[in-house]
């Protein structure tokens, strides 16, 4: 058993330096991109730590009150008031439709 072991680790050696050996290095494209991308997290990284904050203070009242609206299709688009509160408005409730009698002509 230990001697398969080792012959598989062997094995996974050989194939990952040969496949090392024939990747080409980054493009200039490949190398820019990358850098570009490297900025951008750490432009980013005070916005998400902030995120991180928030979710963290306002994930288990967030939860809580999606445990208790059931349907979300019965209330409005979420409103900003210019004093800063945000209201959910219900949506107005539709009349049943009368049902319609079939007409019989004698």
């Amino acid at each position: 058993m230990d001697r398969r072991f080792g012959i598989a680790i062997a094995c996974c050696l050989i194939t990952s330096a040969a496949v090392a050996q024939e990747e080409d290095p980054p493009s200039m494209m490949e190398r820019g991109a990358q850098q570009f991308l490297e900025g951008l997290l750490l432009e980013m990284e005070p916005a998400l730590d902030s995120m991180r904050g928030f979710m963290d203070q306002m994930g288990p009242a967030l939860a809580d009150l999606m445990g208790q609206i059931e349907d979300w299709s019965v209330y409005e688009a979420p409103e900003i008031l210019p004093n800063g509160d945000i209201i959910i408005r219900r949506k107005p409730e539709k009349e049943p439709e009368p049902e319609l009698q079939p007409q019989i002509d004698l």
